[in-house]
């Protein structure tokens, strides 16, 4: 009866047109140029309501102008816009961000934060501004990218998160005191994403500094939970660290579990890992196989594969963008248009939507201005240039501003149906909305670079290549150069033994050719004296102890690709081997 219910809803978007040159409500396509201006002005209307009446305060409430603390007291609102004022453009207030950031963000507080929500927006947050520093004309301190104050910023938020880790299990729990450590009486029930999203940060991390010991526990977690799969190859939305057992046992790549499946393709693409892509192409097709229903994907009992709830949540929107990174486009873009159906039904998407009745769930009706369906628009306009996804763009646009702008900044709308407001402007409006809504409509920004530009940075451990594009973006849109990887990996002294060899090696046989092209052209070759090749074993020897400190030569910016995938110009892994 389900399947039947859902054919008409899928048969109308699948006859939708993809058509270039798919007209706006006046007839013409949206023009980027008045809209990118559009998107700009929103920021910035957001952003100084944000500074005016909140800070230092985690956000803003725009109905009553004033800010309150939401996750931690991190004045977190700047340190997520902080990467979107350089994409905007605006180099001199980002400069003075980081200056304010430095002395007025303190850590070491009596606080209970959210592992995840940190990890995502503080960590991610640094992260980014920290590589995207010296492309904003910040004066970077010596061995940069390997050092830097919001390196060593990031690199202490995310200590303060390691005893969360500190389980039977490897899976963190949810919550975390920053100046205690695990509360005695804290639940260990955490939701698969606040387990599986941490690998993009985390890896970051530890290829900056040298400490290895972000990376390894985001992996354990990884693996722990690709572990716990059912025998149908399905995780569940919530587990116990202590146990390991599965306390919400519904399947879905929504809310409770959706960066968990982002993350192992991001950190497939981030580190050419090939075994989390191939996790995640497991977990694809059990995706495929239980929850897919023409085009949409419900929610089912992980163990069975029955559904349980025929519901869409907002936080799915995410999936068509995904989708397009693995080079699974058409799919992507039937769900991003059943998707699109929802937004033009209500100007924005409730947080469930009942399928089969085509209409809101009661208490989940408000929209908090979530930035996934603009997110999957332009990964996918990138993907395809189709003129459709830019109208999802200007409808974002419209909507927003008509419902949603307030004096003092954006509101989170309560109820769509109404468009009633509640009195709260989360941050990842700033960091993920308007950033993703701003690149849509901006082709040029240097985010969208393909490699025909970039900068030759030297390092503490040779010269590596920084901002030639590639930008592998955190779930919170903070971008990471997947380059800046490589600039700061210390080397087993075994592999450079080993390189020293073979240069040696080289050079030896360089030279036996010159000199024997000398015989031919001059006489009889006799062995050349003094130090260097040809030497006795023991003039060999004593020539190693001699040499100079060992000159490291850099690695390759860009390591090759140890799995069968391309990782295309525009940022799309396809899957395949043409």
């Amino acid at each position: 009866m389900l399947f039947r219910l859902l054919v008409p809803l899928g048969l109308l978007c699948a006859l939708l047109p993809l058509h270039h040159g798919a007209p706006g409500p006046d007839g013409t396509a949206p023009d980027p140029a008045h809209y990118r201006e559009r998107v700009k002005a929103m920021f910035y209307h957001a952003y100084d309501s944000y500074l005016e009446n909140a800070f230092p305060y985690d956000e803003l409430r725009p109905l009553t102008c004033d800010g309150h603390d939401t996750w931690g007291s991190f004045s977190l609102t700047l340190i997520d816009a902080l990467d979107t004022l350089l994409i905007l453009g605006n180099v001199s207030e980002f400069q003075r961000v980081v200056e304010v950031l430095q002395d007025n963000v303190d850590f070491d507080i009596d606080v209970n934060a959210s592992v995840f929500e940190t990890n995502i927006r503080v960590v991610g947050g640094l992260l980014s501004a920290h590589l995207l520093s010296k492309k904003a004309g910040v004066e970077v301190e010596a061995g940069w990218p390997c050092s830097g104050p919001l390196l060593r910023m990031a690199e202490e938020a995310a200590r303060k998160l390691l005893p969360a880790f500190q389980t039977p299990t490897g899976m963190p729990y949810g919550t975390v005191n920053l100046l205690h450590g695990v509360n005695p009486g804290e639940t260990p029930v955490t939701c698969t994403a606040g387990i599986g999203t941490f690998i993009v940060e985390f890896a970051t991390l530890s290829s900056l500094t040298g400490d290895p010991v972000f990376e390894d526990v985001a992996r354990v977690a990884l693996m722990r939970l690709w572990e716990s799969r059912s025998d149908i190859g399905l995780v569940g939305n919530h587990i116990d660290v202590l146990t390991g057992k599965w306390v919400a046992q519904d399947a879905g790549i929504g809310a409770g579990v959706d960066s968990y499946f982002e993350y192992l393709v991001k950190g497939a693409i981030l580190l050419q890992d090939k075994k989390l892509m191939a996790m995640f192409l497991e977990y694809n097709k059990a995706i495929r196989n239980y929850t897919r229903f023409d085009d949409w994907y419900l929610w089912v009992q992980m163990y069975k594969g029955t559904v349980s709830m025929p519901v869409f949540q907002s936080l799915e929107a995410y999936w068509p963008g995904l989708q397009s990174l693995i080079g699974d486009i058409d799919n992507a873009m039937r769900t991003f248009l059943n998707y699109y159906t929802i937004w033009k039904q209500f100007g924005g998407l409730p947080e469930f939507y009942n399928i089969p009745q085509g209409y809101t769930v009661e208490k989940r009706e408000g929209y908090p201005l979530r930035p996934e369906l603009i997110e999957s628009a332009m990964y996918l306009y990138r993907a395809t240039g189709d003129p459709t996804l830019l109208e999802l763009g200007r409808d974002a646009v419209e909507s927003i501003e008509k419902i949603s702008k307030v004096e003092c900044g954006f509101a989170t709308i309560k109820d769509l149906r109404d468009h009633k407001l509640d009195n709260r402007m989360e941050s990842f409006f700033l960091a993920e909305t308007v950033k993703y809504l701003y690149l849509l409509f901006d082709p040029d920004n240097f985010i969208h670079n393909n490699g025909s530009t970039f900068d030759a940075v030297i390092t503490p451990y040779g010269e590596c290549v920084l901002g030639a594009g590639g930008y592998i973006f955190n779930t919170e849109a903070h971008p990471i150069d997947p380059a800046a990887l490589h600039c700061c990996r210390r080397l087993k002294e075994e592999q450079w033994e080993v390189e020293d060899l073979m240069r040696e090696f080289y050079s030896l046989k360089r030279k036996r050719s010159r000199f024997q092209k000398k015989t031919m052209s001059s006489g009889p070759w006799e062995p050349p004296t003094g130090p260097g090749t040809f030497s006795s074993p023991e003039n060999h020897e004593q020539a190693r102890e001699k040499k100079p400190a060992k000159q490291k030569i850099p690695l390759l910016s860009c390591p090759s690709q140890p799995f069968t995938s391309k990782l295309a110009l525009l940022g799309q892994v396809f899957l395949d081997s043409s």
